[in-house]
């Protein structure tokens, strides 16, 4: 939400920070790690510390150690990082985490700053994805989550989203590869053929019956088969040097995502047990 001076125009509204940090963004972060993570977690132990100077510093142990007052050291690296470190940092503070009790709320947290700030990425699952909308960021938090029982479909958009968050080598076509491989995992699941394609396990639910799925939603899903296995679809060999770009794999994840969601729920309302 706009602040006051922001909407009568003396404070000018920011615009989206994509390749930089400005200090506010910056130092709310900071912020965040320091209240929510070094302090709420006891985090100035030397085992943390230990993992930022051998895993993410790459400098001696013994020149962290013996350097004392490890606040401000790590303070001063934080403020003179290049933008995307910081980012890859915060991705190593979660990643140190693992799925503690603080994982989730220190993500929320950066989140908030990173929301009111206007970052144009957001933590989803322990990486800092881009986002284009908080919707559609919703959309794919929130089938990760529907899908922890479902181990193949959420592993698929797992890798769908970290290839597609890969700062340094994103990889859109396997990006995805992966969001319509998940699809493909939970048609499986439902039609109960392990050795289905795509097409043939939306063939066999709809021949069963048991799930129903609109009639355009099921043409829009025979679609993306179609996409996937023709002569030209992205997992024949000839797109290897594709010119597939973000936009392209972050439609299909946000598509897919909603896809899964949809078929969630038209089978929890069939009596299916997933």
């Amino acid at each position: 939400m706009s602040r006051f001076s922001q909407r009568i125009g003396i404070n000018k509204i920011k615009e989206v920070q994509r390749e930089g940090m400005d200090e506010a963004l910056r130092t709310g972060l900071w912020n965040v790690f320091f209240n929510d993570f070094w302090i709420r977690t006891g985090a100035f132990a030397p085992s943390f510390l230990i993992h930022v100077y051998k895993e993410f510093l790459n400098v001696p142990l013994d020149d962290g150690i013996r350097a004392g007052e490890h606040g401000k050291i790590l303070r001063s690296l934080f403020f003179d990082f290049d933008w995307y470190v910081v980012y890859d940092f915060l991705e190593f503070t979660v990643e140190v985490q693992s799925e503690g009790p603080n994982y989730t709320f220190f993500q929320e947290q950066c989140n908030k700053v990173l929301t009111r700030e206007q970052a144009a990425y957001r933590f989803l699952d322990g990486l800092i994805t881009p986002i284009t909308s908080e919707s559609e960021i919703n959309s794919i938090y929130e089938t990760i989550n529907n899908t922890e029982h479902l181990a193949p479909v959420r592993t698929h958009l797992k890798d769908a989203l970290r290839k597609l968050s890969d700062r340094s080598q994103p990889d859109y076509r396997n990006s995805i590869k992966e969001s319509i491989s998940a699809v493909e995992a939970l048609c499986k699941i439902i039609s109960k053929d392990d050795s289905a394609t795509l097409g043939e396990a939306l063939k066999k639910i709809k021949k069963d019956d048991k799930v129903k799925i609109h009639g355009a939603l099921n043409g829009a899903l025979s679609q993306l088969y179609g996409y996937t296995s023709d002569a030209n679809g992205i997992r024949h060999s000839l797109l290897e040097d594709s010119d597939l770009d973000f936009e392209d794999a972050q439609f299909m994840l946000v598509s897919c995502s909603a896809f899964i969601n949809y078929l969630l729920v038209k089978s929890a309302k069939s009596g299916i047990q997933l």
